[in-house]
């Protein structure tokens, strides 16, 4: 091989140096930068190097300044750059040739070092590296927002192009990663497939209406047809279309073919709904299992729910630790709560006259064929079982057309095999049901909601070529963190929150 290329030898990721930091480009996704002179060397993040071992010769490093403060002969930054919540302390002599830079590294602004990894003099603090050459790759103006003091989450919101930089959000975003990450392990190691549904729907899955409309048509000027009426079959579909709000009836698919499947995706409800466990897109995480009943789909969800809770405490330990500081003082107690005990299981003609012989006044009042409202949720959750409680067989007329009708319900209190999880603290985060499996059945639930069968043939299909019972839930991954996190608001657990009148990033 001729050429500068043929002089590139990786040196491993710990110790490679080069001076000549200014004139490098990034070689993505390997992490590894290569300089003029076709020396490779690499960047250390700054939680490897907070959890090295020994110290280290040489150390570069690049991140954002969070504080700096000058004396005499020397000048102290610390330097975060995301991968954790600790940022590492920097000396900068006041005899290096670069000191000249310092006075431009204020609060913001991006900078690279090049030094050593020594044993920190001070408390609180391992280690912390002395700088051999220092330099500002971007400076940060006077009127950067996130200065060393409190900020409101309300005026955060206000700047989520610059939030994630903050303790909280960096550590919101951290935990969020992870567990979409333990998402995906807990399915795959129980050998579900993953599957890919679709943004763009013609179907409501839910039959409530409340879904976002795609078109290409002419607001302003709409074809009509003979009736006067908008015409959708010039519509770039031939349709109607609408964002999903889920995944699930094209899960169904997939199950009746690969048995195991689960969806991991954004969905959308246009539902105005100002609250705070309320967006208008939001990710949901959604199973489908052939073969499976009622019973056991709230086996498959208690597990879920727990397997995420543990993988957070393991491998979150430091922003949970923050979280529960500064967050939620009771966090940690209440996620190994959850951990240690079994889910209660509460039939929803139970929990009403739980609710009812409660001594409560409730702001919604409940009866039997009402839905439970977040005040009822977390009464059950927080003061009667005191730990997360699953109700299940709903009324039929208060869920959905695709929910498994029970047998040997008294008139007039039909019921279906659908399951609500209820944690502390957020009420519901599960929702899912054994599917109706029965052609015919199935048929009578559309009727009961006035959707038409022409709209959903293929579902029924289904239905008609080798069914099996089969059952799902959709976890709302939003809702998830915010019970992991102790965050209160689905507004501050999603990177851009999309909310009625809010569409700003």
């Amino acid at each position: 091989m001729r050429g500068p290329v043929a002089a590139l030898k990786i040196v491993g990721l710990a110790r490679a140096s080069c001076r000549r930091a200014e004139s490098c480009i990034c070689l993505q996704p390997l992490g590894l930068f290569l300089c003029r002179k076709y020396q490779l060397m690499s960047r250390t993040l700054v939680k490897a190097a907070l959890n090295a071992t020994a110290p280290a010769d040489t150390i570069f490093l690049q991140g954002w300044v969070r504080t700096r403060r000058d004396a005499k002969a020397f000048s102290f930054i610390e330097l975060n750059d995301g991968s954790c919540l600790k940022g590492l302390q920097i000396i900068i002599d006041a005899t290096l040739p670069d000191y000249a830079q310092v006075a431009r590294a204020g609060t913001g602004a991006s900078v690279e070092v090049h030094g050593k990894l020594v044993a920190s003099k001070g408390g609180g603090q391992k280690w912390e590296v002395v700088a051999e050459k220092f330099t500002v790759l971007g400076e940060a103006d006077a009127t950067y927002p996130l200065q060393k003091k409190g900020h409101t989450l309300e005026f955060l919101r206000e700047i989520a192009h610059l939030r994630p930089r903050s303790n909280l959000f960096g550590a919101v975003f951290r935990v969020r990663s992870r567990l979409a990450y333990a998402v995906h392990q807990f399915f795959q190691a129980k050998e579900f497939c993953y599957v890919h549904t679709p943004i763009i729907t013609a179907s409501d899955a839910e039959g409530a209406g409340d879904m976002f409309r795609v078109t290409t048509l002419d607001l302003a000027t709409p074809p009509k047809n003979e009736q006067g009426e908008v015409d959708h079959r010039q519509d770039f579909f031939g349709k109607k279309a609408f964002l999903t709000v889920s995944g699930q009836l094209e899960a169904e698919i997939f199950a009746t073919a690969l048995s195991n499947v689960y969806t991991f995706g954004p969905t959308f409800r246009a539902e105005n709904s100002h609250t705070s466990r309320h967006a208008s897109e939001f990710w949901m995480i959604e199973p489908e299992v052939a073969f499976c009943d009622l019973a056991g789909n709230m086996d498959l969800a208690e597990e879920f729910v727990k397997y995420l809770i543990r993988d957070a405490i393991q491998h979150c330990a430091g922003d949970l630790e923050f979280f529960s500081k500064f967050v939620d003082p009771e966090l940690l107690t209440r996620l190994n709560f959850v951990l240690d005990r079994p889910f209660q299981r509460c039939s929803y003609t139970a929990a009403v006259e739980i609710l009812n012989n409660s001594g409560k006044t409730w702001e919604h009042p409940v009866a039997w064929g009402d839905n439970l409202q977040s005040e009822h949720e977390r009464y059950l959750t927080e003061e009667h079982f005191k730990c997360p409680v699953t109700v299940f067989n709903y009324p039929r007329a208060i869920k959905a057309f695709y929910m498994r009708q029970n047998e040997g319900c008294a008139a007039g209190r039909e019921t279906v095999a659908a399951m609500d999880l209820l944690v502390p603290g957020i009420g519901e985060i599960i929702g899912g049901s054994q599917r109706e499996e029965r052609l015919e059945q199935l048929r009578a639930g559309m009727m009961l909601h006035h959707l038409e069968e022409k709209n959903y043939w293929w579902y029924l299909d289904l239905r008609r070529y080798g069914t099996v019972p089969h059952a799902g839930f959709g976890l709302g991954f939003e809702r998830m963190l915010m019970f992991i996190t102790g965050v209160a608001n689905i507004r501050d657990v999603i990177p851009f929150a999309r909310t009625p009148g809010t569409a700003e990033f």
